[in-house]
């Protein structure tokens, strides 16, 4: 299943201050298939496009149900960028790269 960012065709444009540091949060449920195939996805994007740039907390909800709340998660596996504002979220398991950058606003369409 791919993301449920929905955008227009993106280029290469390449958005926002090239030193920015990415903060971001996903939110899994335990070792699903989808769970993990998000993370795998989420890093192998990050370390081609922001390496060196970015940090990934990963936040099991079924360790920790209550940490949903604060960035309003309703449908995992959910990506959130904290940093750099606006905050962003990105539910699925981030398999479109291209929808995923332009999510992250690492890429405009």
């Amino acid at each position: 299943m791919s993301d449920a960012f929905s955008s227009a065709a993106p280029d290469d444009t390449m958005a926002g201050d090239p030193n920015e540091h990415f903060q971001l949060r996903l939110y899994v449920a335990g070792q699903t298939p989808k769970s993990v195939r998000a993370y795998e996805n989420l890093k192998k994007i990050c370390e081609e496009h922001l390496a060196g740039r970015y940090t990934i907390e990963l936040i099991d909800l079924l360790k920790n149900p209550q940490l949903a709340k604060g960035d309003e998660i309703v449908a995992i596996p959910t990506l959130v960028r904290q940093l750099p504002h606006p905050i962003r979220k990105i539910i699925g398991d981030l398999s479109n790269t291209d929808r995923t950058l332009v999510g992250l606003q690492i890429k405009v369409n």
